[in-house]
């Protein structure tokens, strides 16, 4: 683990501000891990509010929902942060706002402290909640482990530079998060819960010291990549998850604070998952804020609202600067899994010649998963996939330290996902 400039004092004191509803949102079909939905709406229809549009017969899956209201204007292929293009459903606002939901806070406290696992789950599947701090794997999956679990881990980390949503979250919305993760408590049936904070978040830290006498809170360095469920694991109980295996398989699950707070409202105020908080910050920006954001938002009207721009920016990232996506347009949107936006000037977005590897064992020494990154990366060079699943490839976890520490700025992360997606074919 290295410790990386932070660049988060730039928007941690920002409080959540409530983005203005767009008037055309471009909601993707495809928002998580498993297969993409089929759209249950046509041109011409109107919509509400949190209203299903897209869903599929599949086990892996997660339905999507309209973010406003008003007609569906076009079922078409759209620029996607991930993906680089998917089948979007484009709906034009009628500004209403429109909802057939309640979503005022009821005192349901002790009805709902009766709820069954089995009906907390169905809940959380119908809202399309999936991880958000960027992994976006469908959660009623992961509320459901094919194998008894007994430790909860509440991933407050937020290792990446620049991002602070989840930081912002845990200040302001600590008594929600906290009823969420008694939900997810509830459908694991664990009693061992830890809640994991990096020490760059006092206010944080102080919030569920106060708050969560029944939860014990790990404060950990500040360092990357803190926040991986297997750096969690490992610095918080000691143990190691087996290559090849997941957190489950040695009784653990992890979920990130914003997925539990989603769990929360979709609970508590039968809310689907159709906005979320994100940081739009960067060099570039003026008024970096943390924001509440309708999925299916274009960047460039969060972009817009931050502004002016200081200086055109050279490189557009969702996500953070280390495991984030490059955008190749402002016009995509945002999605369940945007955790930021950020904006960098020509200087930092600048890349340096690649040259030869000098077998320094850089990257090898700052792997934390114990890899080699410049074998496996050689591997995918000569297209030697057997050897690049010898290596380990596919228990990479993409986190951007090997790149970071090569001296000959090589792209080892490149190289390695080209070889993971060669050897799980």
């Amino acid at each position: 683990m290295v410790r990386l400039e932070e660049h988060k004092t730039e928007a941690e004191n920002k409080a959540i501000e409530k983005m203005p509803q767009p008037s055309r949102v471009y909601i993707p079909l495809s928002q998580h891990l498993g297969k993409i939905c089929s759209p249950e709406v046509k041109i011409g229809d109107s919509v509400f509010v949190g209203q299903r549009i897209g869903s599929v017969q599949a086990h892996v899956y997660a339905p999507v929902h309209a973010s406003v209201s008003g007609k569906v204007t076009f079922v078409q292929d759209w620029p996607h942060p991930a993906l680089g293009r998917c089948k979007a459903i484009v709906i034009e606002s009628d500004g209403k706002d429109n909802n057939s939901r309640t979503y005022e806070p009821t005192n349901l406290r002790t009805e709902i402290g009766e709820f069954t696992p089995e009906k907390i789950k169905k809940i959380v599947l119908e809202a399309g909640i999936v991880g958000m701090g960027g992994a976006s794997f469908p959660t009623h999956i992961k509320l459901n482990p094919p194998k008894p679990v007994d430790t909860l881990i509440i991933n407050g980390a937020e290792c990446e530079p620049y991002l602070t949503g989840d930081y912002r979250l845990m200040v302001e919305k600590t008594k929600e998060i906290l009823q969420g993760i008694e939900l997810v408590a509830r459908c694991l049936g664990v009693k061992q819960i830890y809640i994991a904070i990096e020490d760059n978040k006092p206010e944080a830290i102080k919030q569920f010291g106060v708050r969560s006498s029944q939860f014990l809170v790990k404060v950990l360095k500040s360092q990357y990549p803190q926040g991986g469920e297997k750096q969690l694991i490992k610095n918080i109980l000691g143990k190691e998850v087996p290559s090849g295996k997941l957190p489950f398989d040695i009784g653990i699950v992890v979920h990130n604070v914003a997925t539990v707070f989603a769990v929360y409202e979709a609970v508590y105020l039968n809310k689907p998952l159709y906005e979320r908080v994100v940081t739009v910050t960067g060099s570039c920006i003026s008024n970096p804020k943390n924001l509440l954001v309708r999925i299916g938002t274009p960047i460039k009207d969060l972009i817009d609202f931050c502004g002016p721009l200081k200086e055109e920016p050279a490189k557009i990232i969702i996500g953070g600067p280390m495991m984030g996506i490059a955008q190749f347009s402002d016009k995509v949107p945002v999605i369940k899994s945007t955790t930021g936006v950020l904006l960098f000037n020509e200087k930092e977005a600048s890349f340096n010649e690649e040259l030869p590897c000098i077998r320094c064992g850089a990257c090898v020494r700052e792997c934390p998963i114990f890899l080699m990154p410049t074998l496996i990366s050689l591997a995918s060079q000569k297209e030697l996939w057997s050897q690049a699943k010898i290596y380990g490839a596919s228990d990479c976890i993409e986190c951007g330290l090997c790149n970071y520490v090569c001296p000959a700025n090589i792209r080892l992360v490149q190289n390695i996902k080209r070889a993971k997606l060669e050897v799980i074919r």
